[in-house]
């Protein structure tokens, strides 16, 4: 008809099969080329296994190595495990995948694991099973797993006052009518924030965001607690101290977990970091004890702090130091 064809093609939709079918094409094109350089390279490999919502087992697995002199991270393979996550099922999916790609297993140099039953045992355990296939692997812990392992190390006063300010919020957070007139009592207190933060497990920065909200809102949370339940909030006051020194000092390990991860970051880089905290974490205990608080100043502005607090707060404090000192190696 005389007329330029690229307009009326590109207003043509693509169904839905097509476009499956393109990028089914260009996902296999980028894993055939990636498994086409570990095929000659030697690599370090890094599995999770984790659960998804619908009770599905997915197993991921990334790869690092050198290619033309500089670091390379790729995710290679993504696999859902039909039925149980032990280390021989794992093992398996990971066996089978590699002599299908004609990977060699002997390229792989070495493993990082999140410290797992399933990974690290002894016998049935991933690392066992690899190394009678590989001698020469080299595991290690994963250096963030670690810290967030060390982080949770808590006495069983620190550990009852963090449970006593993750049921506070959960009081206020369950309920949207509560909700509304916290926000409400905020407002009129002219906060800075106007609603708490919930606590998860599976986020390792929680802890330290769900504690510095709380903590900026302290008094309110208090206060709107005494009118909807009154010996929930009187547990709430008794633990301010704690409540300030838990969110000093999880403040202090978010920024180390943050320094922890992101791209090119190697062993020798995440020993830097966890050594100069670790160094600073014996400063903070000296300093600590002589009750110069100038590194935690949520629990500088607490009033009449007891020596027995203090205590608890300074072993709190070498108990994380001995625990990020520990060997990062299996061997």
């Amino acid at each position: 008809m005389g007329q330029d064809p690229n307009p009326v093609l590109s207003s043509i939709a693509l169904s839905n099969d097509s476009m499956a079918r393109r990028i089914d094409e260009m996902s296999s094109d980028v894993e055939d080329k990636l498994c086409s350089e570990l095929r000659s390279t030697h690599f370090a490999i890094q599995l999770d296994e984790s659960t998804l919502c619908d009770s599905e087992a997915l197993l991921l697995c990334d790869v690092r190595f050198i290619r033309d002199q500089e670091m390379v991270e790729e995710m290679l393979l993504a696999r859902s495990l039909q039925t149980d996550t032990k280390g021989s099922s794992i093992f398996q999916t990971l066996e089978m995948y590699f002599p299908d790609q004609n990977i060699p297993m002997e390229n792989i140099l070495a493993y990082a694991t999140d410290g797992a039953p399933a990974m690290v045992g002894c016998q049935r355990g991933f690392i066992a099973l690899l190394k009678n296939q590989v001698p020469s692997v080299f595991a290690i812990h994963c250096v963030v797993h670690r810290q967030h392992l060390a982080a949770k190390a808590l006495s069983t006063r620190l550990h009852t006052s963090l449970q006593t300010v993750i049921k506070a919020v959960n009081k206020i957070k369950v309920s949207s009518l509560h909700d509304r007139l916290f926000r409400q009592l905020c407002q009129e207190n002219d906060e800075a924030f106007e609603w708490l933060l919930l606590h998860t497990e599976v986020r390792w920065l929680s802890k330290g965001t769900c504690l510095t909200r709380f903590h900026a809102l302290f008094s309110t949370v208090v206060k709107f607690l005494l009118e909807i339940d009154t010996e929930l909030s009187e547990k709430v006051n008794a633990i301010e101290h704690d409540a300030a020194y838990l969110t000093d000092i999880f403040s202090m390990l978010n920024d180390v977990n943050k320094q922890l991860q992101g791209d090119h970051m190697t062993l020798i880089k995440a020993k830097k970091v966890i050594g100069a905290f670790v160094t600073k974490a014996t400063m903070h205990r000296e300093t600590l004890g002589r009750r110069d608080m100038y590194h935690f100043p949520r629990l500088a502005k607490e009033t009449a702090v007891s020596d027995e607090e203090l205590l608890v707060y300074c072993n709190h404090l070498e108990k994380i130091r001995g625990d990020m000192e520990q060997p990062y190696g299996y061997g």
